[in-house]
């Protein structure tokens, strides 16, 4: 008779799982041994369990279907945490094998004893205890419908002893149930009575509307309006489009700011952009399939609950034709001029290199279909404003979570899925260091990733913010390694660049190898990632910070912040 593990396999594979990603341990010996015996699906194991949840929510983003991690009882369940709030926020379907301690040891403080039902509520739709044998395989389907249908993290909890007990049921294929939602006639008047009375109008769009590309385009025709996007929509927004103006939020430039600020009326398309000091003042209809999303971020006059997509179809013959082309035209053209700007600064220097240059060169010799995968800091902004999406590549990282390590975790993920597909991970030097190990599983898998390096010695993005804040940088040095010679001691093919003339042959050497390689580049540390505009307070705090770091002895600091920034600022 199966097992409640097995039980549990047997239902991943008929529900079309492929692999499970981890860390073996004593409580999910079960559970692992069930993998091993079923051999039906392949385990992953990672070196730490974050990076397994990291990789589980990749996986999940690049192919849209449940992806699965799985952790010990007590330290390795919890150090899943992280790498589950980031797939929570991204509404991403991950389900966690959760192990547990012995059934009759809970309660009485026993050896890695936690409350896993408390700890993961915050970052999951679902998370519950199997008590009893008899109660898993309704749990296990009700945890993985909560995930996909939901697009979150399940949580299912599980002692060793009953994962080990045997049970009478048969495996069931648990998959989406499709459904398309569309606002109701009311509210599709209302929203175009507003949108048709006023004729500077701007859209803002995001991840929701990742399958609504060609309803986007009408919807911007029709309006006459500019597109802007936000991180997480621009591999879905930007390309093919002549009516995109680039991003707004922190890592935007200001031609997608200035099409914000200067709308008198903004429909948002699935998206949560978090930054209220980047919305104006002026109507706002927000269309969304999670309704509780609207308003959230800044009020507004017409709420659509619904599909992008869908929602467009159904309110596109309400808005009128043969209005002025006036803003958009403004707008359009003000991204021609903030575009070439940017470009101008990815150049190659006589003095460091330049992480913009570093950006550009990654993109055009990149495949055109390959996956990045920023870091959160510097990474993100250089990918945001220099990598081109043109439909077919992916861009995949820590948006909403925002937290450090994601590139390398993540990349295992996706690197699983398709071994051919060309996969970079934009690391930061502080973000590699912190999940390090993971370059061994690279190595372990098999894993071709590409994983480059913006090696600036420093916390980079914690800097800048020090110093729009009016802080003199301190604790954000860091002492590096050569990481090209780490990963040569991993077995991975390390490649170190340190001035621009050799990092256009390194980049076509790097990206040619085949297998995993890592490409350490020195990169200049005082570049700043200028923000689309400069509010007063920032300025102030960069007046501040210049004083101060003057007064602590600092000076030349500021000496070579104003020479590796003086095309920036002129």
């Amino acid at each position: 008779m199966p097992t409640v593990a097995r039980n549990i396999v047997d239902t991943l594979h008929a529900s079309g799982v492929q692999r499970v990603y981890g860390i073996p341990g004593d409580s999910l010996n079960g559970f692992t041994d069930a993998l091993r015996v079923a051999g039906t699906l392949d385990w992953v194991q990672t070196r730490h369990e974050e990076a397994a949840a990291f990789a589980a929510s990749a996986e999940a983003q690049t192919t849209g279907e449940l992806a699965v991690c799985a952790g010990s009882c007590g330290p390795g369940n919890l150090h899943l945490i992280n790498g589950l709030y980031d797939a929570q926020r991204s509404r991403t379907p991950v389900l966690a094998i959760a192990a547990h301690i012995p059934s009759e040891e809970i309660g009485s403080g026993y050896f890695q004893e936690t409350h896993p039902q408390e700890v993961f509520r915050e970052c999951s739709v679902y998370v519950e205890q199997v008590s009893t044998a008899e109660q898993m395989p309704r749990l296990l389907r009700v945890a993985m419908r909560e995930a996909i249908q939901k697009r979150g993290v399940a949580v299912l909890v599980i002692p060793g002893d009953v994962a080990l007990q045997e049970i009478e049921a048969e495996p069931e294929a648990i998959r989406p149930a499709l459904s398309t939602t569309v606002p109701a006639e009311t509210e599709l008047e209302s929203a175009a009575e507003i949108l048709n009375e006023r004729s500077k109008v701007t859209i803002l769009a995001g991840a929701g509307a990742a399958d609504a590309h060609d309803q986007l385009l009408a919807a911007a025709e029709r309006l006459q309006a500019p597109i802007v996007h936000a991180m997480r929509g621009k591999e879905h927004i930007e390309y093919d489009n002549p009516y995109d103006v680039g991003m707004t939020g922190l890592l935007g430039f200001s031609s997608g700011y200035h099409a914000m600020d200067d709308a008198e009326t903004l429909l948002v398309l699935g998206s949560d952009l978090p930054y209220q000091q980047f919305y104006p003042d002026a109507k706002v209809v927000q269309v969304d399939i999670r309704g509780e999303q609207i308003g959230r971020r800044t009020p507004v006059d017409v709420g659509l609950v619904g599909g992008v997509a869908e929602t467009l179809d159904a309110l596109l013959p309400r808005l009128s034709e043969h209005r002025s082309s006036k803003h958009l035209d403004a707008m359009t053209k003000h991204y021609r001029r903030a575009r070439k700007d940017l470009d101008s600064l990815a150049s190659p220097s006589k003095r460091t290199i330049h992480p913009q240059y570093l950006a550009r060169l990654i993109d055009e010799q990149a495949d055109d279909d390959a996956v990045f995968l920023p870091d959160v800091g510097s990474p993100v902004v250089w990918a945001s404003r220099y990598l081109t999406m043109n439909g077919r590549r992916r861009l995949i990282g820590s948006f909403a979570h925002g937290s450090m390590a994601n590139a390398v975790s993540q990349s295992i993920g996706v690197q699983s899925v398709d071994t051919n597909r060309q996969v970079i991970a934009m690391a930061g030097d502080g973000g590699l260091a912190m999940l390090m190990g993971e370059l061994m599983s690279l190595t372990q898998h098999r894993l071709p990733v590409k994983t480059v390096v913006f090696n600036n010695s420093s916390l980079n993005f914690v800097e800048v913010e020090m110093k729009a804040a009016g802080f003199v940088n301190y604790g954000t040095e860091l002492a590096n390694p050569n990481f090209a010679d780490v990963a040569e001691a991993t077995g991975i093919r390390g490649i170190r660049v340190e001035s621009s003339a050799e990092l256009p042959g390194a980049v076509e050497e790097f990206l040619a190898h085949d297998g995993p390689a890592l490409l350490d580049v020195v990169t200049e540390r005082q570049e700043l990632s200028m923000p689309p505009t400069i509010t007063a307070e920032q300025a102030k705090g960069f007046t501040l910070y210049a004083i101060r770091t003057v007064m602590s002895g600092r000076g030349d600091e500021l000496i070579d912040l104003a020479r590796n920034n003086a095309r920036q600022l002129f």
